[in-house]
């Protein structure tokens, strides 16, 4: 405790000494209950005093970064959200030069689901994250879990546990755990027959009440005030609630993001229906490691591979065949 405490003061000090750099600080503030965190504007030594961070704050907070172009922004991040800046910055949606990013090493965040289904969150008054172990305060006393059993999935699989970009570190690195990401559930996922996966997305689709939340917590969809969803010229979709047209907007979404999505869950996160979504980001990206031998918000100096043009890549040849 006393070593995130002090680490706490480590970010609330550096944030303090950046206001006058900025025009605001995005930071994460203790939310309605002992589980939840919320994003904050930090503009003062006041709002400082208020920033948390621990396994509850698991909003992506680069979305909506795009919106504020042309004012200096300070960021805190972890490693999946840092992800995002540089894939805004890759893709000139962000300057460098407007962000002063404050990275968080993270060990993982609460997947509020799982822990849903192991506790009755709307009764904890007190929560603590310690070691390999969550320890919840009940009205009829403490429940421990498993710390692994209520990570996110995308803590499991994480790589990259320390920001990829900041400038100021907090805290001690970690040791990345060395896990790889082999896709285990989209292999488990493609052993269906190809009617039996049509009719898992078809009973997925059915859910969808076209509320666009997953559209609107993605930090790379920026084009929201012109989405196909919406445009009426060209008219891509109607507004009728069909399996057809909910679908359709589902590929159409993925596809977009294809060779852009940095798998920080926050689409999927924040459906109400509990649509597993990110299945079809992680397809795409998949099929884009294979080929390109790219992933998304890694290395700040390379080309995403959708935003150049080669006579011929290295695993596509196709020059010069007959069709």
């Amino acid at each position: 405790m006393a070593a995130e405490q002090s680490r706490l003061d480590e970010l609330r000090a550096s944030v303090i000494a950046e206001l006058p750099n900025v025009d605001f600080v995005l930071g994460y503030a203790r939310g309605f209950d002992p589980l939840h965190a919320t994003p904050i504007t930090v503009r003062t030594e006041a709002d400082a005093a208020r920033l948390i961070f621990d396994a509850t704050c698991v909003q992506n907070l680069t979305t909506g970064l795009y919106g504020l172009k042309g004012k200096r922004i300070g960021l805190v991040v972890k490693g999946c959200d840092s992800r995002s800046v540089i894939q805004l910055i890759q893709e000139k949606l962000m300057e460098r030069s407007e962000l002063v990013v404050f990275g968080m090493p993270c060990d993982g965040v609460l997947d509020l689901a799982k822990v849903r289904v192991r506790a009755d969150i709307t009764q904890v008054r007190g929560a603590e994250v310690s070691g390999e172990e969550v320890r919840l305060l009940l009205p009829e006393g403490a429940k421990v879990l498993p710390r692994r059993d209520v990570l996110a999935d995308k803590c499991l699989r994480c790589r990259y546990p320390n920001p990829l970009v900041f400038d100021h570190m907090i805290g001690q690195e970690l040791e990345p755990a060395g896990v790889e990401d082999t896709y285990a559930d989209l292999d488990g996922f493609e052993k269906l027959s190809p009617q039996e996966r049509f009719d898992f997305w078809k009973r997925q689709m059915s859910r969808c009440i076209r509320c666009y939340a997953c559209r609107n917590a993605c930090p790379l969809c920026v084009c929201k005030h012109v989405c196909l969803a919406d445009s009426r010229e060209p008219h891509w979709l109607s507004a009728e609630a069909t399996l057809q047209e909910k679908w359709l907007f589902q590929v159409m979404h993925a596809l977009h993001l294809a060779g852009r999505c940095t798998e920080c869950g926050e689409c999927q996160r924040s459906c109400p229906m509990g649509i597993p979504i990110l299945l079809l980001k992680r397809k795409m990206n998949r099929e884009l490691k294979a080929v390109f031998n790219y992933e998304a918000g890694v290395n700040p100096e390379a080309v995403p591979p959708l935003h150049t043009f080669l006579m011929e890549e290295d695993k596509i040849k196709d020059r010069g065949q007959l069709w």
